[in-house]
């Protein structure tokens, strides 16, 4: 991973107002150098301007000194370059001076004053120091040496830093940028990342209900109705012999597809898990959209019930003993798995719960296949006294109708239920067509 903007900003270590050690020791050896060598150049202006020469050394170690402050201060150190050009020393902090300026944040409108007035004062010290130096016989080579001399100087002594310490700028910035957009990246990321497991966890807990919900579905109602058989099957074995034989079969059967049921729910989450082992390398989005799947298993490959084995579901809630009149209404159609299996499910519960809680009570199935829905109703009476299937004592976990209002309410529909006004209990569900 590289160093982002908040690491490079936390890794600052250097004493004042430098980023670290390094650059305090190569500002400090800049500073150095330049004192020592406007020290030598102030020993020629002590002597030109009638100074005592130590007054010359002393101030050329005070204004070279000034580069140590260039980071902080870096129009500051070109003014002084600039104030002591006429002195002709100073060389050195002028280029180290203009290099800094360029390369920092300044504005460039102030940039391009400070390196134009660097320029003529340089130009101006070049001109005369070289019509000096020819009229003092040192040269002889024209009148066009002089102008020359002193544009090229002055040039050379100033674009270069100039047009580096720009260069150096522009691609401090860059890096600046780039760092700031991959911190920017990383947080983005960090957020992504944070997202994709509350998704993840979403869509767990979402597996969790949906197994729940399809585990209550699947054992209550094969339960219930052995449990019903079960007590019925007590109460005639010795009377009714043959009766007898009849239940036991019919406990039988209930057990065996029960039993089919719950492998085949087993198998689907046992071929989830092997593809979540399968895929432990993939980034957390994709947890999500594989617990998806996963719990949609089951209704993709069309293994659940549908809406043309209700017939046989009420057929063993009536061997069960219960009176159950089915009643359909519009042209039956095919509908989309999930939609035939939710509907088939709703029955099938408000079934058992009248198992549970109304044996013996008559029960009136209505289904109704609309333009863009399906609607079913399950209401039974309200129970006999005394019912010979009481008996039995089911247990309730509280879960079924839970389950029914989720299963609807997924597919966009709505689920009623309550006790109606002539004592028994009315279970509704509609559920779009096209869901």
């Amino acid at each position: 991973m590289t160093t982002t903007g908040e690491e490079h900003a936390a890794g600052r270590k250097g004493p004042w107002w430098w980023a670290r050690w390094r650059s305090a020791a190569l500002d400090v050896g800049l500073a150095v150098a330049s004192a020592v060598e406007c020290a030598f150049e102030g020993v020629r202006f002590a002597r030109d301007a009638g100074v005592p020469v130590a007054a010359g050394i002393v101030f050329g170690v005070l204004a070279g000194s000034a580069l140590v402050v260039r980071r902080q201060w870096p129009i500051a150190v070109v003014l002084v370059s600039i104030a002591i050009t006429p002195a002709q020393m100073g060389y050195l902090m002028g280029i180290v001076g203009l290099y800094t300026l360029a390369a920092s944040e300044m504005p460039r409108r102030i940039i391009a004053s400070l390196a134009g007035m660097s320029l003529v004062g340089m130009l101006i010290v070049m001109f005369v120091r070289v019509r000096q130096d020819m009229a003092r016989g040192t040269w002889d080579l024209g009148d066009w040496f002089v102008p020359f001399a002193a544009i090229t100087t002055a040039i050379g002594m100033t674009a270069p830093p100039l047009l580096l310490g720009l260069y150096v700028g522009a691609r401090r910035r860059l890096m600046e940028s780039l760092r700031e957009r991959a911190d920017s990246l990383e947080r983005e990321l960090q957020l992504l990342a944070e997202r994709a497991e509350e998704r993840a966890e979403w869509a767990r807990g979402e597996e969790r209900t949906r197994i729940a919900r399809e585990m209550h579905d699947v054992v209550a109602h094969r339960v219930s109705l052995m449990v019903v058989h079960a007590a019925a099957l007590q109460a005639v074995a010795r009377k009714d012999p043959e009766k007898a034989v009849k239940n036991a079969a019919l406990v039988g059967d209930m057990g065996r597809q029960a039993l089919t049921e719950l492998r085949e729910m087993l198998g689907v989450l046992r071929s989830g898990d092997q593809a979540r082992r399968a895929e432990q390398a993939v980034p957390l989005v994709a947890v999500g959209v594989a617990a998806a799947v996963a719990a949609e298993r089951a209704a993709d490959e069309g293994d659940g019930p549908c809406l043309s084995e209700l017939e046989e579901l009420i057929g063993q809630s009536a061997a069960a003993g219960m009176v159950v009149d089915l009643s359909v209404e519009g042209d039956t159609r095919l509908y989309a798995a999930e939609i035939e299996q939710t509907a088939y499910r709703v029955v099938q519960e408000a079934l058992t719960n009248v198992h549970k809680h109304a044996a013996g009570a008559k029960t009136y199935v209505r289904l109704a296949h609309r333009v863009s829905e399906i609607a079913m109703q399950v209401e039974n009476e309200p129970p006999p006294e005394v019912s010979s299937a009481s008996s039995a004592r089911l247990p309730s976990g509280g879960n079924g109708l839970v389950g029914m209002r989720e299963r609807v309410t997924a597919l966009g529909g709505v689920f009623v239920s309550g006790p109606t006004d002539a004592g028994g209990f009315r279970v509704s569900a509609v559920i779009p067509a096209t869901a």
